[in-house]
């Protein structure tokens, strides 16, 4: 909402944006010059020093700027400990969660931010042939994952992340703490991103190394495409977000896995949302009712995991427009031609 970056701290660093009036910021006071060359929406910036209470400080600009009284919306990842000095330094307001207000605005997306999130995917997508054009027997997946990471720094992106999983590995959605060397023959599962100006990517290829596919493979893989396919059609304008969910899993439990959950098969929801987070607000997952609109972004992603196997996701994001989904990355043509 105020386009400055700013990582967790024991240190609050805390915007106020008030229903009417403009924002204003309280910060660490040897971060007061940081915070000031990062400044795009208001002006007014209370620092408070190591001895001070920041808590105070906040319920001081509260007092400045007018603000006596009221609800506070609490944006939804605002740590415990912040959001309960908040409270005892300004006991006269109520308190809230900013849900209500803050999901409605990051779910859509204008056009610039679609542009962003546009580059963003292109970054990792060139990022990840990168990595595919250098396996070699014998390599860990770390090392892959810092080849991919490197890549999309190199591209111009802001590398976020880079899993890699090789062989049985890949049959655990966020991988294991096991390492893994490369063989002929494993199956490569990489899920990358990167942000561009903020906005992020997720992309997931899975491709095997140094030989043709086994039939056992090829299967799963062209399973896990025509999943990713009926999820893709099931997004439509004024349909709910569970139906991408049930459309995808649906073609998986048909052909033996599950049923719902349970393993082998489909593990997980099918998609989230993507924006200035790598996750966001709009699941594609069961009981979400929620209607898509344009302007909605993101993931689709079943996948396939056969523990003491091997596992398959292919991962693509899409923004809705008034005429239905369109692709940020194309996905996988076929498991021997993984970029479409």
């Amino acid at each position: 909402f105020t386009g400055i970056e700013w990582g967790q701290s024991e240190r609050p660093m805390v915007a106020i944006i008030p229903a009417d009036g403009e924002v204003s910021y309280i910060c660490p006071g040897f971060e007061y010059d940081r915070v000031k060359e990062q400044v795009a929406i208001g002006k007014q910036i209370y620092p408070w020093q190591e001895d001070e209470s920041p808590y105070q400080q906040i319920a001081i600009a509260l007092k400045e700027m007018g603000i006596t009284s009221g609800t506070i919306a609490l944006e939804e990842r605002l740590r415990f400990f912040i959001a309960d000095g908040i409270r005892k330094a300004a006991p006269s307001f109520s308190y809230e969660i900013g849900d209500p207000v803050t999901i409605p605005c990051r779910m859509i997306k204008s056009e610039a931010e679609i542009r962003l999130m546009q580059v963003a995917s292109d970054i990792t997508l060139a990022a990840i042939q990168t990595g595919v054009s250098q396996l070699r027997e014998g390599m860990g997946q770390r090392e892959l994952s810092a080849i991919i990471m490197q890549a999309q720094s190199d591209l111009g992106g802001d590398a976020d992340f880079a899993l890699c999983l090789f062989a049985k590995a890949s049959a655990f959605p966020h991988g294991t703490r096991e390492p893994q060397t490369l063989k002929k023959g494993d199956i490569v599962l990489m899920d990358c991103g990167c942000r561009v100006h903020g906005y992020s990517s997720d992309i997931t290829r899975t491709v095997v190394f140094g030989n043709q596919p086994t039939k056992r493979q090829e299967e799963i893989w062209n399973l896990e495409k025509k999943a990713q396919a009926a999820g893709f059609a099931a997004a439509q304008i004024g349909k709910a977000c569970e139906t991408v969910d049930a459309a995808a899993r649906k073609v998986i439990v048909d052909a033996g896995f599950g049923p719902g959950y349970k393993l082998p098969g489909l593990p997980h929801r099918t998609g989230h949302g993507i924006g200035m987070d790598g996750h966001e607000w709009g699941n594609m997952v069961k009981g979400n009712t929620k209607l898509l609109e344009p302007g909605m972004c993101f993931s689709i992603e079943p996948n396939i995991s056969i523990v003491g196997e091997f596992g398959v996701r292919l991962e693509d994001c899409v923004y809705m427009t008034e005429s239905g989904p369109k692709w940020f990355s194309l996905p996988s043509k076929s498991i021997t031609e993984p970029f479409g």
